[in-house]
C-alpha cells in the first residue's frame, strides 16, 4: 500500500427514483442545475405507491438516476424534485462521499 495521499474531494451522490414519465424532466432538470453526467437505469420495485413491475411496455415502469454532484446543487436538485412528488410516484435520497481527483 503506498503512503502517499489519495487525490479525493468531497461530493454527493443523488439517487432519484421515478416513474419512467418523468425522464426527459429530470435530465432537463439536471442540466439546468449545471451537471454533466448521470446514470439512468430501469427499475422495478414496489413501494407506498404500489408495485411497478414493468409488466406492461411503457406503463407502469421506474427508473433510476444517479449522479455526483456538490452538496449545493443536490440541494438544488431537491428543492426542485418536491414539485414532482405531490403529483408522481418518485423517491430522492443522498449520500455523502468522496470522488477520486483526477
Amino acid at each position: 500500500m503506498s503512503t502517499e495521499a489519495i487525490p479525493v474531494k468531497p461530493a454527493v451522490l443523488i439517487t432519484i427514483i421515478s416513474e419512467s414519465v418523468l425522464k426527459d424532466r429530470l435530465i432537463k432538470l439536471l442540466k439546468s442545475k449545471g451537471v454533466t453526467g448521470f446514470t439512468i437505469n430501469d427499475v422495478l420495485g414496489e413501494g407506498g405507491h404500489g408495485r411497478r413491475m414493468g409488466d406492461i411496455v411503457g406503463y407502469n415502469t421506474n427508473i433510476e438516476m444517479k449522479s455526483v454532484v456538490s452538496a449545493e446543487v443536490s440541494d438544488d436538485i431537491f428543492q426542485a424534485l418536491t414539485e414532482m412528488e405531490n403529483s408522481h410516484a418518485l423517491i430522492a435520497f443522498r449520500h455523502e462521499v468522496e470522488v477520486l481527483n483526477n
